[in-house]
């Protein structure tokens, strides 16, 4: 077995040992290599079959065990809401999974998030300024949808009043 085999299952322990996720950075740090050079790892390990997550905050692999339970709310803002918008949603002890957009051409396009906490949300609004891109749902005028996963019924429901009261819920 070559080096860059035996790295790539260093990898795989290394975000199956992490109950969170590892950034890139981290993890080229942890192995003496660059960035890229774990993205590219990164690439043949899904290639190979293993699903590995790209979050804002790194790679993830998906816990196999889930005691919540998952919902879909159809939403939109501007850009200048969004830490609002996902505030909303963690204050209530959601966790957005993803962002979701119809494109007319792609079809659907998903992005993982990953964010269950404000820390989260302010650094991820912090990297959308940093970084400078739009967010996917500038392609479809705000409208867009999140996957979320909750404990409690009445959490999503005052998540889903919350987000109705600041117009940003669509009406199901």
């Amino acid at each position: 077995m070559g080096m860059s085999e035996k790295r790539r299952e260093k990898i795989i322990k290394a975000l199956t040992d992490n109950a969170g996720p590892v950034s890139g950075s981290a993890l080229a740090k942890q192995f003496k290599v660059s960035r890229q050079v774990i993205v590219q790892d990164v690439a043949i390990l899904r290639a190979k079959g293993y699903e590995i997550m790209a979050t804002p905050q790194g790679y993830l692999l998906p816990q196999e065990a889930n005691v919540c339970e998952q919902a879909v709310l159809a939403v939109r803002h501007t850009p200048l809401e969004t830490g609002a918008e996902l505030n909303t949603m963690v204050d209530f002890g959601l966790k957005v999974l993803d962002v979701q957009v119809e494109h007319p051409i792609y079809g659907e396009l998903k992005g993982y998030l990953m964010l269950e906490s404000r820390q989260d949300v302010k650094r991820f609004v912090e990297r959308l300024k940093v970084e400078g891109v739009p967010l996917l749902s500038s392609l479809t005028n705000g409208v867009h949808l999140h996957t979320v996963e909750y404990r409690r019924r009445e959490d999503l429901e005052g998540a889903r009043q919350a987000l109705h009261k600041h117009g940003f819920l669509i009406s199901e």
